[in-house]
């Protein structure tokens, strides 16, 4: 039965188990539902628990306006070139509450209001290092762990749903069209949408994780400056941790050439004609290509990879196994295409944090 996800063969939420079992009903319970785009990083139990977490703690729990990060996760993946994730947050928005403010988000338009339009004009900036709306964050520095965190979290996810996802399957077309249609389908969601949401509980399903339970505390890196004191740093610095594993399957030439490309990069979109990241591989053994070509096309031009980039990278990894079965390599695959997303998310994280004052921890 065809489903909407691409390279991979999702756990569904009848079969899961375990760790993947506890997120789904956490996601159940706080969010709207298990089966939906998260689950396509189920393949990856860890990667799914830390992604979830700090998309809990930053998006939906906190005492900023749950409208307003709506809005942003709305606006941050315009600029990404995610149609599904740009329409899922503004009807989630609309949900709220902002109809208006939805709208605005969704349509790269700037509201009426002045200190939503500033929010709106900080989230799409976040793709452009050095913009002056970077430097001057319009949300009180009690908020900042949110709306920081917001904007990460959905980097990344845009980045592995464009990947992995088909969002046309998704996205009905009737709800691209018509705002009527939207309004429709935010009074469905509109209880979820404004759920008031514990903070914490999401660091729960990050507690048996083995990246974090087995190192010593200095190698899981520290707690990011701008997170405050709450569960949203803890979540980032766990969603950093397993997401940079993932290069662990790259060899030394090839993870080297992602993160020298990531290193250079500054924001734009890939010329539409071309290669979008074989200039960056020249360098690279031919045998290691597929794989750096993933991550790098996960966290450059996510929405520019095909199956047939997926198939090369399989063809070699089936050639050294010397095995092929079905779906066999699902993980690898998502962890690849995660170390890219999150090579990206660094270099956001550095450019949109400057004008956000660090927490001085003990």
């Amino acid at each position: 039965m065809p489903t909407p996800y691409r390279h991979t063969a999702p756990v569904h939420p009848k079969a899961a188990t375990g760790l993947v079992a506890a997120v789904y009903a956490q996601m159940e319970r706080d969010f709207l539902l298990a089966d939906g785009p998260l689950m396509s990083l189920s393949p990856a139990p860890d990667l799914l628990a830390a992604t979830w977490a700090l998309l809990r703690e930053a998006e939906l729990a906190g005492a900023a306006a749950r409208t307003d990060k709506e809005a942003v996760a709305s606006a941050v993946s315009r600029a990404n070139r995610c149609p599904f994730c740009t329409e899922a947050h503004a009807l989630l928005a609309h949900g709220a509450g902002d109809h208006g403010l939805a709208e605005a988000a969704r349509a790269g338009r700037i509201p009426d209001d002045a200190g939503q339009a500033a929010l709106l004009v900080w989230a799409s900036a976040t793709r452009s290092p050095g913009d002056p709306a970077l430097a001057r964050p319009p949300f009180p520095a009690a908020h900042a762990p949110e709306f920081v965190g917001t904007a990460l979290a959905t980097h990344f996810i845009n980045r592995m749903v464009t990947a992995l996802v088909d969002e046309d399957a998704l996205l009905p077309s009737a709800l691209r069209r018509s705002v009527h249609v939207r309004r429709a389908a935010a009074l469905a969601i509109g209880k979820a949408a404004r759920r008031k949401v514990t903070p914490g509980d999401g660091l729960t399903v990050l507690a048996e994780l083995p990246h974090l339970r087995d190192l010593p505390a200095g190698d899981v890196g520290p707690l990011p400056g701008w997170a405050g004191e709450g569960a949203i740093g803890p979540a980032y610095r766990t969603l950093r941790v397993v997401a940079s594993a993932g290069g662990e399957l790259l060899t030394d030439p090839a993870r080297a050439a992602v993160l020298d490309a990531l290193a250079g990069w500054d924001g734009e979109h890939p010329p539409l004609g071309g290669d979008p990241v074989g200039a960056y591989l020249v360098g690279v053994p031919e045998d290691d290509r597929p794989a750096a070509r993933l991550a790098l096309l996960a966290a450059l031009a996510p929405y520019r990879l095909t199956e047939t980039d997926v198939a090369a990278w399989r063809a070699g990894r089936a050639q050294r196994a010397q095995r092929a079965e079905p779906g066999e390599g699902d993980g690898e695959l998502t962890r690849l295409l995660a170390f890219g997303a999150f090579a990206a998310v660094e270099r956001v994280e550095g450019w949109i944090t400057v004008g956000v004052p660090s927490v001085q921890r003990p």
